[in-house]
């Protein structure tokens, strides 16, 4: 499970949620990218990562809004922000 936050200036410009960061359960850093990219980033560039964690403890994560607007992360997929995919 991957943790990802980002160089974000202006959060309305994402999908809603990245200004807190975005976990995602993959096979390895370069599929965690490619589901980053294909699932959340669809409609414009990623922005620089500014800090990932690799296997994060979820009790670490926001008590306020990322647990409890989560989905499960125990499957390969983006956990946080639940998108379907991506805003355009």
């Amino acid at each position: 499970m991957y943790w990802f936050e980002f160089e974000i200036e202006q959060a309305f410009d994402f999908p809603p949620g990245i200004g807190i960061g975005c976990g995602v359960t993959a096979i390895n850093y370069e599929d965690a990218l490619m589901l980053l990219n294909q699932k959340v980033f669809i409609h414009g560039k990623m922005p620089p990562i500014k800090k990932f964690i690799e296997s994060i403890e979820i009790k670490t994560l926001d008590q306020g809004h990322v647990i409890p607007n989560m989905k499960s992360p125990n499957s390969r997929g983006i956990w946080f922000p639940q998108l379907a995919q991506g805003v355009p």
